[in-house]
């Protein structure tokens, strides 16, 4: 079977210049006679893999010298419990903006360790635009945001100005789609498995005056300070997830840099909701100006159309389209790795689908 135009919200698809890399590496990495998957992470050869992928991480997001890069397992998920645990030891606050289930997420673990303001949130109307009006407490820890709603389909096009207070933002699902400028944030966290590479590893970037701050009684596993004292390295890391972003990280400076990402991104984005705004059928709920670059939600009038396309997009190689089963309908998640043919097709196969379904 030839491969397909995989949708998914992520694990999602990887540039195939990687996993051809990856396989013709699979038995022999670089003549060491050996896979990177049995290599002991103590040893030289996967220390220079781990030290060439942070190398390339820092060099293609511009990260300054006074932020660590770790490389962490448990997914966003853990991040959601690291934060508060590593960051709420002055004043036990926090702010946070809700504008979706992974928000709301981050709200539940945070509040088991102090107090949590939620300065603004976009409920009200279902998560489908981004909040503006809100007011930092200036004795907040730390303020948090979701940068992109993978479900509701959002993004934050201008980050909040927190002043003195660290911005935490989960990134997970666009970290590296757009330029950012590290510098105005205290800490960045995202899951791999979206644009950085396979499932098992976890990016976060922290500056360094914010490390050691952890509350007492945080697990040993559970500090910053562990792993930036360690590199990443004080247990076993997710040896081959790493190997695997590296490549990806690669792959991207081949491309031309993030620059060159966020320009065939919105150029993927702008194929797909041009169609969207034209479409007598289609419906994407959300405010334009908050219109992710990465996840496009939308629905069809009816279930039964709705199952109707999920079902015949998948037999045209178009997979992965059915919406998440909170949001419902359909929703494509047009990672970095998605080609623009892969967005064209999809829209071809959308006029075909209205057309003949009126």
């Amino acid at each position: 079977m030839s491969r397909v135009y995989n949708f998914s919200a992520g694990p999602s698809m990887l540039p195939e210049a990687v996993l051809k890399k990856a396989a013709e590496e699979m038995l022999d990495y670089k003549g060491s006679g050996m896979s990177v998957m049995e290599m002991s992470h103590r040893g030289k050869v996967y220390v220079s893999i781990i030290e060439k992928a942070e190398s390339q991480l820092r060099k293609l997001m511009n990260i300054p010298d006074n932020y660590s890069v770790l490389f962490l397992q448990g997914g966003a998920s853990t991040q959601f419990a690291m934060v508060p645990m590593n960051l709420m030891a002055p004043n036990k606050k926090a702010d946070l903006i809700n504008t979706g289930n992974w928000s709301k997420k981050a709200l539940s673990e945070a509040k088991m360790y102090g107090e949590v303001k939620v300065i603004a949130s976009s409920e009200d109307k279902n998560f489908t635009y981004i909040p503006e009006n809100y007011t930092i407490s200036s004795d907040a820890d730390y303020v948090h945001i979701t940068s992109n709603n993978t479900l509701e389909g959002t993004r934050f096009v201008e980050y909040p100005d927190t002043g003195n207070v660290p911005l935490v933002a989960d990134m997970s699902s666009d970290i590296m789609s757009v330029e950012i400028d590290v510098k105005k944030f205290g800490l960045i966290y995202a899951g791999a498995q979206k644009n950085l590479g396979p499932a098992g590893v976890t990016v976060v970037i922290i500056r360094n005056d914010l490390i050691g701050k952890h509350i007492e009684k945080t697990p040993t596993m559970l500090r910053y300070e562990t792993h930036t004292k360690e590199k990443s390295l004080y247990n076993t890391p997710p040896t081959y997830s790493v190997y695997i972003a590296g490549l990806v990280f690669d792959w991207i400076d081949e491309m031309g840099g993030v620059k060159a990402i966020e320009a065939i991104n919105i150029e993927k984005a702008k194929i797909l909701y041009d169609f969207l705004e034209e479409s007598k059928m289609f419906i994407n709920p959300v405010v334009k100006k908050d219109r992710s670059l990465m996840n496009v939600p939308f629905t069809a009038p009816t279930d039964e159309l709705n199952e109707k396309f999920i079902a015949e997009s998948e037999k045209a190689g178009l997979c992965t389209l059915r919406g998440h089963r909170l949001i419902g309908g359909m929703r494509a998640s047009i990672y970095n790795a998605m080609p623009i043919e892969g967005v064209k097709k999809l829209v071809e196969f959308m006029k075909k689908f209205e057309m003949e379904n009126k």
